[in-house]
């Protein structure tokens, strides 16, 4: 009987590559691999075609998804090179570490910031200790008494440092991944040097406990040659002292000992399944702490063992072209000689990432970081997206997603990708309907653009798939087992007062009436929208009266006002995707009633942050009110909305704001002309008013654009005359108030408003006193023309 304990970098191409030769020279008749015990039925899974790295192992709580974790495989991963080997050969693979039902279990109190991750295998300068599993939010450290260690010996620093190097990532690269055949006997040794008076700590001590039992349990089985696949910083632990003829486990901990140490551990029941993983998730800046920097380039090496210089910067040339930068093949000469020289003046064995990256920027680049991001993202990191085959085990809201995507033709992929939807194709508004229906189970695989066309029948989304996706679907399925049935039912949720996806929001009871008293009005008026958008007959009308309950109570006009855009829009453009919205109409024409009904009473009385606000809600009502059609036999509602208005904007206790835009909103309706508002501008600037009020008068009326201001001479002329009138100290008290207003005027309308200021100065503005006679025959032709645009005759 023999076991051989192989101590590997996780992530490392060059102990992939030599743990596949080793195991082909021992030929054993059972793996050993560092990894959750629970994983041993997927193993089989490994066959299948359908399964392609980069993919991940996934642990969690059945009815707490936030108990969760990854193991993560990418092809140059030792344990996915030891599992192929493994089921090609036909020999038995055992996971050893930790089950998963033990170390979920474990609390995690107090989280940490971003960037506090424990020390973990393959991060720079760690490449020989274990991985631990990912847990669902990277950016959380192990809380201080979760048992989880925060901070860990470096043994591959303390290494590289011995050997005199600075970097522990290039010495590792030196002496093993470049090398191709690393020394197992040798990395024990040193490790055993490294760990040397090293005690471990509660969890590490436990994890390999459990390894020894799972060796101990292969032996009892009567395997005589037995390879345990591991962290090189474990090896000591696992093989023991080197004696010549000593069998396995002297100079171990003993059983009993190892039995002490696992006994009592806390347990919850774990499920284990395989899911897609991203090269993206595996660099450490996207926040898995396995510190593979590089995945894309360390793909390269393992799948190019010959001349790997060159095949990647021929490959990087390729890249720049496709976004036509000029690269020829001289420039990929030339940049494969200075990689090679660069490698020879620093003594290295073979040119790393470092040699091949400056050789890009110095020649395939010329100098320019930009390209060499392209090359970063593209090449180096890369976006490649792993599968996992139809048989994996899944809830069924993960089932029916991967139904509807072949469906719907939208395959998953890593990389951005922009989609258009043509609302008028039944496909483009299947697809449409899926992505809203995601989007309210919290699973934000696309992301909605503004869209580049100004019909309401398209949509522009970005799509983009993340491993965390499977652990929201697995918190979703509580809800149904397929996406329209959880969607629904998570609506209903969200109107009683349910918790929204996304960030923790603290969840709220029932209000008066039966009402959730912490959705607002708003709130409910925007799922609405979203059962609409998202096709959810089922729940709409469930949506619909809670909203009317909650709106029958509800006193504030602003929260009403507040609510009546979003309800409009669906009572608008429900038609163009064939979503029935029975019932729209009348909630819409009684918050319409009640706010102009309310409108009165809310204008009065405000301090300046009230007026911008209330201001705010009154520009989304007249917005949404142009949108109405008026029912047979009653009033338009543009009309009754501009009745309240024109009652509203004759009261004397008005904020400047609010009456300002008052009278520009009546003004632009034609309720107002010119002659009428000339007299109220100049009543709101005159010396009765202070100048911070005649100041905000004007930046209500303005608000939207001062293109008024250029083609209405008498307006302007007002407000220079008012402007240039006022004493010093008191225009450099209104200066920050109207740079504020002119300020977010497009610099086209700043301009010309400019150049009608100083026409001012001279009395050529039209309307004034020195205008030039008009030259008719001049103005005849153009004319002719608008009147040949408009498809009418002179007579006319």
């Amino acid at each position: 009987m023999s076991v051989s304990v192989l101590g590997v970098r996780h992530h490392g191409p060059g102990s992939a590559r030599s743990l596949r030769d080793e195991l082909e020279r021992l030929k054993p008749d059972i793996v050993l691999i560092e990894g959750p015990p629970e994983a041993d039925g997927l193993v089989e899974l490994a066959k299948d075609p359908g399964l392609e790295p980069p993919v991940a192992l996934l642990a969690h709580v059945p009815g707490e998804p936030s108990k969760a974790a990854f193991w993560p495989f990418a092809v140059f991963s030792p344990e996915w090179q030891a599992i192929r080997h493994a089921v090609e050969a036909g020999i038995p693979v055992r996971f050893c570490d930790l089950p998963a039902a033990h170390s979920l279990a474990a609390e995690r109190e107090e989280p940490a910031g971003p960037g506090e991750e424990g020390a973990q295998d393959g991060a720079p300068g760690d490449a020989g200790r274990d991985a631990e599993p990912q847990e669902r939010r990277p950016e959380d450290g192990p809380g201080p008494d979760s048992g989880m260690p925060a901070v860990r010996t470096d043994p591959i620093g303390t290494l590289a440092r011995a050997a005199g190097y600075d970097d522990p990532e290039r010495w590792w690269e030196d002496v093993v991944e470049h090398r191709g055949d690393t020394p197992f006997q040798v990395i024990a040794e040193a490790m055993a040097a490294v760990r040397e008076g090293h005690v471990a700590d509660a969890y590490e001590a436990r994890r390999e406990a459990f390894m020894r039992r799972t060796i101990r349990r292969a032996v009892k089985d009567g395997f005589e040659r037995i390879a345990v696949v591991c962290g090189a910083w474990h090896v000591p632990a696992l093989a023991g002292p080197s004696r010549e003829g000593a069998a396995w486990g002297a100079g171990l901990p003993t059983v009993k000992a190892d039995d002490a140490l696992l006994r009592g551990l806390p347990k919850v029941k774990a499920e284990m399944t395989w899911v897609p993983w991203t090269y993206g998730r595996l660099a450490a800046w996207s926040g898995y702490g396995a510190g593979v920097t590089s995945p894309g380039w360390y793909h390269h090496l393992f799948a190019s063992a010959d001349r790997p210089v060159e095949r990647w910067l021929t490959a990087a040339a390729g890249v720049l072209r496709e976004e036509d930068l000029p690269v020829s093949s001289a420039h990929v000469i030339e940049a494969v000689r200075l990689t090679q020289s660069l490698a020879v003046l620093r003594g290295r064995p073979l040119a790393g990432l470092a040699e091949v990256t400056e050789a890009a920027r110095a020649v395939l680049c010329e100098g320019d970081d930009l390209p060499v991001e392209l090359i970063q993202r593209r090449m180096v990191v890369g976006e490649r997206l792993g599968h996992v085959p139809d048989a994996t085990p899944m809830v069924p809201l993960q089932r029916h997603l991967r139904e509807e995507q072949r469906r719907l033709k939208l395959k998953p992929e890593a990389l951005d990708r922009e989609h258009d939807l043509d609302l008028r194709k039944p496909l483009d508004l299947e697809r449409s309907r899926l992505l809203h229906r995601l989007r309210l189970l919290g699973v934000e695989w696309g992301t909605p653009q503004e869209s580049r066309s100004k019909g309401t029948f398209r949509e522009s989304w970005t799509l983009a798939w993340r491993p965390e996706f499977d652990i929201e679907l697995i918190e979703a399925s509580a809800w149904g087992t397929t996406v329209p049935a959880a969607a629904g039912a998570r609506v209903r949720d969200l109107a009683d007062g349910g918790r929204p996806p996304g960030p923790a929001r603290g969840a709220a009871g029932p209000g008066p009436g039966g009402a959730p008293a912490g959705v607002s009005l708003a709130g409910l008026t925007g799922l609405v929208e979203r059962c609409l958008l998202a096709d959810l007959p089922d729940a709409l009308p469930y949506v619909l009266d809670v909203l009317s309950a909650r709106a029958a109570l509800d006193s504030d006009v602003t929260h009403l006002m507040a609510a009546l855009p979003a309800m409009v829009r669906a009572q608008r453009y429900g038609d163009v995707r064939g979503t029935p919205a029975t019932g729209l109409a009348t909630i819409v024409d009684a918050l319409l009633t009640r706010v102009c009904v309310g409108l009165g009473g809310a204008v009065t009385g405000l301090d300046d942050d009230a007026a911008r606000d209330l201001l705010r809600h009154i520009d989304g009502v007249h917005a949404a009110v142009a949108l109405l059609d008026g029912a047979s036999g009653t009033e338009a509602p543009q009309a009754r909305w501009l009745a309240t208005l024109r009652g509203a904007s004759g009261r004397s206790d008005l904020h400047g704001l609010i009456e300002g835009r008052l009278t520009r909103i009546l003004l632009d309706a034609g309720d107002l002309d010119a002659d009428q508002v000339g007299p109220r501008m100049s009543r709101a600037m005159s010396a009765g008013h202070p100048p911070a009020r005649a100041a905000a008068w004007i930046e209500g009326f303005l608000s939207g654009g001062g293109l008024l201001l250029v083609h209405d001479a008498r307006l302007l002329a007002l407000i220079d005359g008012w402007l240039t009138g006022l004493a010093p100290e008191t225009f450099v008290d209104v200066l920050p108030l109207l740079r504020r207003t002119f300020g977010t005027f497009a610099a086209p309308e700043r301009r010309s408003i400019g150049s009608r200021v100083r026409s001012l100065t001279t009395g050529a503005v039209p309307g004034g006193e020195d205008v030039a006679e008009l030259d008719e025959e001049r103005a005849a032709a153009a004319v002719r023309t608008v009147l040949m645009i408009l498809g009418k005759t002179e007579a006319e």
